[in-house]
């Protein structure tokens, strides 16, 4: 397939602009470009199969299964992106005077209302643009809080191996060291490991619960009390909320701050950059450290205040607002009694899938797990030389995206698999037969797995090279 800039032909054009009815007016030579601007000259025609060709080549939640552990690509009710792209939100400017734009503020109370109400946290912001954003924002409250009290010695930010790769990078960002605690045997916190780690010197602790191999932490409350009786504070990485939402809260489990990915939990579509939502919400002890425009409603409606030692803007206006009216769309459409729905129905899912490939395939951890479920071809890769790798490109010519891959680091030749609630028994059940006529394939034709994919526009990739020589920009 050729790139848009390769089938540009020099006079070609797509639309034909009237003419202009007011005086031009030309921008001096010091306010003009030296070198021209290099655009694709292209007819409409052309254009139109291009993007049509791209779509063909794309693989979203509406073509086919995706279980990509983690990321939670549930399916996104239509209905949320119509309320987004009524005139009302749409047709806004972030200079507006706040009279202008009572809806529009209200929707950011009542969004934090019910999402403080899930969470159980007291206050919330929605300026964070994205998950790992909102980590880092809640870290800088976190500091912020320590510093405040002149507590400056607390330089340590505490990582369990299992967390997502972006906590130890975020508490870094942050200036604090990391402290990195290992996982024990049932894939949780080594409680022993954490008495040893914390001391004076520990600001914090960052933790998703359920956790990155899918767990649920049981010891919880001793964990967050550990931190606590220490000085230090609690930080709940969102990504797994899915899971727990309408049943258990953050806040109720000890935690002081919480980001939550508007962009995956809440149903706003997600990937190729955006746009995302990384929502931090906090207790009362970290609300007067918020970043500006907290949106409140007072006697005359609603206004932006800014909180009394705000740690400033992490983002230019007021976050990615439409992201914020597609989760409260969702929010108000399931209710209460939807919201836990969906995260039994995603347990409920994860387990039945789990149990359909236990007797194949070696399941990282025994027992229940929560959203998602962790497999391992380390013993397949051994024996026959059949990987992670290879499972999941054959997947592709199954038509399905394969789940996440190595990753958590702690699990060898890691598949991690997230069905979410939005799949029906029957989805699932052909998910599950695919994986293991594949595994069947693996023990029969090994080479088979290796070739794949054989079906797709782009057969496999040199991964290596791509990832440490990529080509980022088309090269005049």
């Amino acid at each position: 397939m050729k790139l848009i800039f390769e089938q540009s032909k020099d006079g070609r054009r797509c639309s034909i602009l009237p003419h202009c009815d007011v005086d031009l007016f030309m921008l001096s030579d010091k306010d003009t470009r030296k070198k021209e601007l290099h655009l694709p000259q292209i007819a409409e025609i052309d254009i139109s199969r291009h993007y049509t060709a791209l779509i063909k080549r794309t693989h979203g939640i509406n073509d086919g299964f995706y279980p990509l552990g983690s990321c939670t690509m549930k399916y996104n009710p239509k209905i949320n992106d119509e309320m987004a792209g009524l005139a009302g939100f749409t047709g806004i400017h972030p200079l507006q005077p706040e009279h202008t734009v009572q809806g529009c503020l209200e929707v950011l109370t009542l969004a934090e209302k019910y999402l403080c109400e899930i969470t159980g946290m007291d206050a919330m912001t929605f300026q964070p643009a994205a998950g790992a954003h909102g980590e880092l924002t809640g870290i800088l409250l976190i500091k912020a809080y320590h510093k405040s009290r002149g507590d400056l010695k607390r330089t340590k930010i505490i990582v369990p191996d299992a967390a997502h790769g972006t906590n130890p990078g975020t508490a870094s960002m942050a200036n604090f060291d990391v402290i990195n605690i290992p996982s024990n045997e049932d894939g949780c916190v080594d409680l022993e490991k954490l008495c040893l780690a914390v001391g004076e010197d520990t600001a914090g602790l960052m933790l998703t619960n359920p956790n990155t191999v899918g767990i649920f932490e049981r010891d919880i409350l001793e964990i967050t009390k550990i931190v606590h009786e220490a000085g230090g504070l609690v930080y709940y990485d969102g990504a797994n909320l899915n899971a727990v939402m309408g049943i258990v809260r953050p806040g109720d489990m000890g935690f002081d701050v919480v980001h939550l990915n508007l962009h995956k939990t809440f149903s706003t579509p997600h990937g190729g950059g955006g746009p995302g939502s990384g929502a931090v919400g906090c207790k009362k002890l970290l609300a007067e450290f918020l970043p500006l425009f907290h949106a409140v409603e007072n006697e005359s409606g609603f206004s932006f205040e800014t909180p009394a030692q705000s740690i400033g803007s992490v983002k230019e206006f007021y976050g990615n607002f439409l992201v914020v009216v597609r989760a409260l769309t969702y929010i108000l459409t399931l209710g209460a009694e939807g919201i836990r729905e969906a995260a039994q129905n995603a347990v409920l899912n994860a387990n039945y899938m789990k149990g359909l490939l236990n007797d194949d395939y070696d399941i990282a951890f025994d027992g229940i797990c929560m959203h998602e479920f962790v497999i391992t071809l380390e013993r397949m890769k051994k024996e026959i030389g059949v990987s992670a790798m290879d499972i999941a490109k054959m997947l592709l010519d199954n038509g399905m995206h394969p789940p996440t891959m190595y990753f958590p680091l702690i699990v060898n030749e890691a598949l991690m698999v997230e069905p979410t609630e939005t799949e029906s028994k029957e989805t699932i059940d052909e998910a599950a037969a695919v994986f293991r006529n594949i595994y069947k394939q693996a023990l029969e034709n090994p080479q088979a797995l290796h070739d794949a994919p054989v079906t797709t526009p782009v057969r496999r990739l040199d991964e290596v090279t791509a990832a440490r020589n990529p080509k980022l920009r088309y090269q005049f």
